[in-house]
């Protein structure tokens, strides 16, 4: 049989409630009256139970992480994220898989496992806002990626356009005049590769340069497969730019065609 509060409470000579009081982290009390119980909790070897303090308070304790795919460093980091965080608030995390599947995905946000989490953190691929405004789950919902939606949920994102335009001033200020821009996507995909497409174009604009389409590449993704696509001929036509001739546009053998998709 486990160890209880009344064990601890009578090894430390004090009352159930205010052992209750230390395990739960009361800012009342004494510091000399927190020292003494956790002497008798490490002496007696007491661990809390976390399932029946959520029962007590109409939890669960556990929070679900529905991701698209765990081969993607990003979502491997951003897993070890949250579990940190929520074992810090003494949660579980339930970790989803939905393949960037918007069959999985629906099922995730329409809860089918409302009974047992606390909370949603969803990153979607493929959902829809109707998806979202439609959602009868009753578990709190939180969003997370830079496809945009117009639905009551908190949404954690990123300023794509300010990140591409960041990104080719960092290429400009190196010296750099034909910057490519890879990852263009079609359909109702283009969130958010149009946003970063959009900053693309606004610094080159910015900067007097011509934002050239040809440059502009449409990927299926952008896993490692899409990585190793040759680069078009025409790229490397014509030597890279350096600080020391950074106009340099030209003695290309041919001109690249434009990208069909690149608006």
């Amino acid at each position: 049989m486990g160890v209880s509060l009344k064990d601890v409470a009578q090894r430390a000579g004090v009352s159930v409630k205010t052992v209750s009081n230390v395990v739960n982290n009361y800012q009342h009390v004494t510091p000399g009256m927190r020292a003494k119980v956790q002497r008798a909790i490490d002496e007696l070897g007491y661990r809390p139970n976390l399932t029946a303090r959520h029962l007590r308070k109409g939890r669960t304790g556990i929070i679900a992480l529905a991701v698209p795919e765990f081969g993607n460093p990003y979502f491997a980091e951003l897993a070890g994220a949250v579990i940190d965080a929520a074992a810090r608030h003494d949660y579980t995390v339930l970790v989803d898989h939905t393949a960037g599947l918007r069959e999985n995905e629906l099922l995730v946000s329409q809860g089918f496992r409302a009974q047992v989490i606390d909370g949603l953190i969803l990153s979607p691929i493929h959902l829809e806002t109707e998806d979202l405004t439609g959602r009868t789950g009753a578990a709190p919902l939180v969003l997370l990626g830079e496809r945009e939606y117009e639905a009551p949920y908190d949404h954690i994102a990123i300023d794509n356009v300010a990140a591409a335009r960041e990104a080719v001033r960092h290429l400009l200020g190196l010296g750099r005049r034909r910057i490519a821009f890879l990852g263009s996507r079609t359909g109702r995909e283009r969130q958010p590769a149009h946003l970063r497409l959009r900053g693309w174009r606004e610094e080159l604009e910015a900067a007097g340069l011509p934002a050239d389409d040809s440059l502009v590449v449409v990927t299926d993704g952008y896993g490692r497969p899409t990585a190793r696509t040759p680069w078009p001929p025409c790229w490397t036509a014509a030597p890279p730019p350096t600080p020391s001739s950074p106009t340099t546009t030209s003695s290309r053998s041919a001109p690249c065609a434009p990208s069909p998709n690149a608006a």
